[in-house]
């Protein structure tokens, strides 16, 4: 194994710190870097050292040079951007920074984060997509007839990072019950939001098919069911389980990011329709997730096999691992059930079916079972949960 000199971004994202532990582990020397520091990659015992960089997002072309700069300092050799602004800001200049970064260029990764050029391009691989329309600009709204629209919808900027004035910004998904709430959403939302995705809502479990493709060759699979999301309309997961990957779902994903000339990881994420069973296609995360944990402790351990790829080497696929394990994230827990309590179902979107307050509460308070693992908290690395823990009630 060709051991690396990597430098983690974004340290206080909860994939960054399980990417720092599965590099540690596995020999390689790591640092991490974030917009504010001590984080929770930062302090766990499998970083070398941590540093303050600009924010990618609001700063990116000083975060590329702060970032030049640790690369300089600690002979860096290899980059893992975490967050999509982050991966932005790096991937047009990795010439210039003379270190592998182990994703595909610039363009593939735009191409991979447009959802609706994705969603335009998934039927030819026999993905199905939900119904929807584009809006170009807000104005657009008064050329739509509202009643041949299936409420309630979803509205997703085609972009999770837009761009408006030579700025970023990030950017969430909104929900209209009706067409007074869409007209209402659609005039409140930036230029930045456009264009925007007016999708028919699918109820039922979220689905992340998790893949590692190299060269064009297919190294690793995974498959998650988010059984519970932040915020509860749905969002990050914060209690996740490894599923059995569903065959047809992994050579279509795998097909549609072959078709992008895809390099590096990915999670294609779907909806199962609860009706029909169908999976609809939402979107692809061309970056580590933030449930990569649980993939990790199921037996797939992505960042190791990344590096390994990238290193030049031939890591054997790895397809099996085991099913029915479980990750839970605390603080997103408790932001969860937080959230039920402080708003009733209309007014979190949540969708039909959707558990009580008390069935919320009580699914909260099961806190152990026996295929459970925490997503931040390990006994043999605990200060990232203490950290996650000062942060958490500093917000509050």
């Amino acid at each position: 194994m060709t051991r690396r000199r990597i430098l983690v971004t974004d340290g206080g994202q909860r994939s960054a710190l399980a990417v720092v532990r599965s590099l540690g582990r596995a020999g390689h020397t790591v640092f991490v870097c974030a917009p504010r520091t001590p984080s929770i990659a930062g302090d766990s015992r499998h970083a070398i050292a941590q540093a303050t960089v600009a924010d990618a997002l609001l700063a990116p072309e000083q975060f590329v040079s702060d970032v030049q700069s640790r690369i300089e300092q600690w002979r860096i050799d290899m980059v893992i951007p975490i967050t999509e602004a982050s991966l932005l800001a790096l991937l047009p200049v990795r010439e210039r920074l003379g270190v592998t970064i182990p994703f595909p260029n610039a363009t593939t990764f735009r191409a991979a984060a447009d959802k609706g050029a994705l969603l335009a391009a998934a039927p030819s691989v026999g993905i199905a997509v939900p119904q929807q329309l584009v809006l170009r600009a807000a104005d657009d709204m008064r050329g739509i007839d509202p009643s041949l629209l299936d409420f309630p919808v979803v509205l997703k900027p085609s972009r999770s990072v837009g761009e408006h004035d030579g700025h970023r910004v990030a950017m969430g998904v909104r929900h209209a019950a009706n067409a007074d709430e869409l007209r209402h959403t659609v005039r409140e939302l930036s230029a930045a939001a456009f264009p925007l995705l007016v999708q028919q809502r699918i109820v039922g479990p979220g689905t992340g098919v998790f893949l590692l493709i190299w060269d064009g060759r297919l190294i690793a699979s995974f498959a998650h069911r988010r059984l519970r999301e932040k915020p509860p309309s749905g969002g990050v997961s914060v209690y996740s389980e490894s599923i059995a990957a569903d065959p047809e779902l992994v050579e279509r994903s795998t097909r549609l990011l072959q078709s992008l000339g895809w390099n590096g990881v990915a999670m294609v994420e779907y909806k199962r329709d609860a009706r029909t069973g169908t999976a609809y296609l939402m979107e692809v995360n061309g970056r580590f997730w933030g449930s990569l944990q649980l993939a990790i402790d199921a037996g797939v351990d992505f960042p190791a096999l990344l590096v390994a790829a990238a290193s030049g080497e031939s890591p054997a696929p790895v397809t099996t691992y085991r099913v029915g394990v479980r990750s839970r994230w605390w603080w997103g827990e408790v932001d969860h059930l937080l959230a039920r309590w402080r708003g009733n179902a209309r007014t979190r979107a949540l969708p039909a079916g959707a558990p009580s307050r008390l069935r919320a509460t009580l699914a909260f308070l099961t806190f152990w079972h026996p295929h459970d693992r925490s997503d931040v908290f390990r006994l043999g690395d605990v200060r990232p949960f203490v950290r996650e823990t000062i942060e958490w009630l500093h917000r509050r």
